[in-house]
């Protein structure tokens, strides 16, 4: 069976707004890493009570957080500023797409789907993650933390991802892997399509409309506006 059969007739998505981070790349395992880098320095490890804490939160969140448990003396965007430093410094090692998302993002372009990235983490990081295979240029526009006011799971970003697409919520199909992340979606009165994989075991998955274990999987693509529809 096509996983990507471009046949499907009625209605659908007419935009998807895509998460980044251990949604598009298998890069949670890298931010794992960084952060573990950067509480070594001071003593500890990062957890996964920490990882779930923090998963799909923005960095002033996740830093805030950190420098509470631990009584750190810097403040957060110090904090943030040395994270990414070690995080940039490890992408060099490389990291891979997701299952999938390749085949998706090919067929949002067959179809004349438009697409864009809402993540969490730092305009900063976000750029050079995206340089991987000039993937940040098959994208309509890219919001990050740096773009918002009020992280997920407050629903701002889907909000202004809906404003900029020129639809109407429950017209973009959201794609997440985090419980925030599906939250905010469900906060900006949006279908959220979650996957699961090795590294959202503790999730919430009840907000999604589908959950899967790849980018191409059918559930996925049966929500999304066939060939040539437009608004």
């Amino acid at each position: 069976m096509d996983c990507l059969n471009d046949n499907k007739k009625g209605g659908g998505a007419v935009a998807v707004a895509f998460d980044m981070d251990g949604l598009m790349f298998e890069t949670e395992s890298v931010y794992w890493k960084s952060a573990d880098i950067l509480l070594g320095r001071r003593g500890h490890k990062y957890t996964q009570e920490l990882c779930d804490a923090t998963m799909g939160r923005p960095p002033e969140c996740a830093f805030r957080l950190f420098i509470e448990r631990f009584a750190f003396p810097e403040d957060w965007r110090t904090l943030q500023r040395e994270s990414e430093d070690i995080f940039i410094e490890l992408l060099k090692d490389g990291f891979e797409t997701q299952p999938g998302f390749l085949e998706l993002l090919e067929l949002l372009e067959k179809r004349g789907i438009s697409r864009a990235v809402c993540t969490s983490s730092a305009r900063r990081v976000v750029s050079e993650v995206l340089k991987k295979d000039g993937i940040g240029e098959r994208f309509d526009f890219v919001i990050t933390s740096d773009d918002i006011t009020r992280g997920k799971p407050d629903p701002q970003i889907y909000q202004q991802a809906a404003a900029r697409f020129g639809v109407a919520p429950h017209e973009m199909l959201v794609l997440e892997d985090s419980s925030a992340g599906a939250a905010s979606a469900a906060a900006a009165g949006a279908p959220c399509c979650m996957l699961k994989a090795a590294h959202n075991f503790n999730a919430d998955f009840s907000r999604a409309v589908a959950v899967v274990e790849r980018l191409d999987a059918p559930e996925l693509v049966a929500l999304l506006a066939p060939s040539g529809t437009r608004r």
